[in-house]
């Protein structure tokens, strides 16, 4: 088996270009990928399609790159918390396609299981319903279609040479769909362990849809808002 592991962001991300599309993990800024997306900054990628739940938030994560003027086209379902995203909408700077938050990881599901499309309620008679097509079921419905991208950047806690990968709680969130539904998948992990470490029952992604791994370092791991014993 040819090694999935390389050295670092930089050698892991060797051929990212201009003009590509990237899902980004994370839900807020939990579980984003930390190190892929400083390097996709310090590379100076431009005109990116970034595919994520918020496209960064409270400055960091994705409006790293958003600072830099590096995303062009964002499609996400949250852009509250996030005033870099704001400002660049109100300019007409970034094209942005919203997407209800169930909508959103069922079309990225849909592109991993080979779905070639799906009738949802979500949105119907309202702005979301602009140009699709509707049928009606029980209640109209919509057709969406799958959502995929050139690269997935997702990070996990536990991975092996294989790209078995196990998530950490909450960190999992949409970061195993767009694994399955990117073309090719680059994971970083806390904890790069031996093959055969994570038990089968254990592993939450098998590592049939990972390209490549790598060991992260200097995480942040932010937490947005802090709860206080004493304010429970």
């Amino acid at each position: 088996m040819t090694s999935k592991v390389f050295k670092d962001a930089k050698a892991a991300l060797f051929d990212m270009r201009d003009g590509v599309s990237v899902m980004s993990g994370g839900f807020g800024l939990c579980g984003i990928p930390e190190n892929s997306i400083l390097e996709i900054r310090r590379l100076g990628i431009k005109n990116l399609h970034a595919i994520s739940n918020n496209i960064g938030n409270s400055g960091r994560g994705l409006a790293w790159l958003l600072k830099e003027k590096q995303i062009s086209q964002a499609t996400c379902s949250y852009v509250g918390g996030n005033p870099d995203l704001e400002e660049q909408m109100l300019a007409n700077e970034i094209e942005v396609t919203l997407v209800p938050q169930g909508t959103f990881s069922e079309r990225i599901r849909a592109a991993g299981m080979g779905i070639r499309g799906f009738y949802t309620p979500a949105g119907s008679g309202t702005e979301i319903a602009e140009g699709k097509e509707s049928r009606t079921f029980d209640v109209p419905c919509l057709l969406e279609l799958p959502l995929t991208a050139d690269f997935a950047i997702i990070k996990a806690q536990k991975g092996d040479p294989y790209g078995n990968l196990w998530f950490k709680e909450t960190a999992r969130n949409f970061s195993p769909l767009m694994a399955m539904a990117a073309k090719v998948t680059i994971v970083e992990v806390e904890e790069l362990v031996e093959l055969g470490e994570i038990l089968p029952e254990n592993v939450h992604l098998p590592g049939v849809f990972v390209q490549r791994i790598y060991q992260g370092n200097d995480y942040e791991n932010t937490i947005e808002i802090p709860i206080f014993e004493d304010e429970k």
